[in-house]
């Protein structure tokens, strides 16, 4: 069974310095239907105005992964790091036993526009973590490259439960397809661009859900980038 979430569906927020489209519950956007897909708990697709961000604040036993379409995402936590997330780069932060940070826009001029995921970890009580990696246009062209995985497999960032992030960017005739194995979830959500994902016709903020499928398939991208999540049930 494959679902469509259109991204006109989605929760919205807008704070002044913020407007923020919540794909599961989160705040004040409840919706039973959506609070999760197997661990994977929230994509927030956030546009923080310039100087501004979110204040220090806490998290625990969560993977938290940003993920920066344009502009500059300030990062500062409560295990000593500090860095400039930029297009391209993928940040995780093991929030384990807990952990406080800091997010804010580091482009003085202009929006910073990014995605921030959360997925429920395996293993509560973690010791917390932290890691950021570079992936190059060239490494997702026509193709879907793996961004995070259990095992940190093709320099991939490490996340602490059995799931896997793949990223890609397609025009034209550029095609790829993921297999999903028996049992396993899949989730595709549409960053920019317009592509044809399993048959349907996705634009920006839109995605689908994968319950039973076999595969993922992507074509007929015009400047799409899409990630693709490969997800295991979570037991009850």
């Amino acid at each position: 069974m494959i679902t469509k979430r259109p991204a006109n569906e989605r929760g919205h927020a807008r704070h002044g310095w913020l407007d923020s489209w919540h794909s599961f519950s989160f705040a004040d956007y409840r919706d039973p239907r959506h609070v999760h897909w197997g661990p994977l708990r929230v994509i927030n697709e956030d546009r923080v105005q310039p100087g501004q961000g979110f204040g220090t604040h806490g998290h625990r036993d969560m993977e938290i992964i940003s993920y920066v379409i344009q502009g500059a995402l300030g990062h500062k936590d409560s295990m000593g790091n500090g860095a400039s997330i930029v297009p391209g780069e993928v940040q995780r932060m093991s929030a384990g036993r807990g952990v406080t940070h800091s997010e804010f826009n580091h482009d003085r001029e202009g929006v910073t526009h990014f995605l921030q995921i959360w997925i429920i970890p395996a293993t509560t009580g973690l010791t917390p973590g932290y890691e950021q990696k570079t992936f190059t246009d060239a490494e997702k062209r026509g193709r879907l490259r793996l961004v995070a995985s259990p095992d940190g497999a093709d320099g991939s960032v490490t996340i602490h439960q059995d799931a896997r992030l793949y990223a890609g960017l397609f025009d034209g005739g550029e095609a790829a397809v993921h297999p999903l194995a028996a049992g396993r979830l899949g989730y595709a959500h549409m960053v920019k661009g317009t592509a044809t994902v399993n048959g349907q016709a996705l634009s920006a903020g839109d995605a689908l859900l994968y319950e039973d499928e076999p595969e993922v398939r992507i074509h007929g991208g015009d400047g799409a980038e899409v990630l693709v999540f490969d997800l295991p049930r979570l037991r009850d």
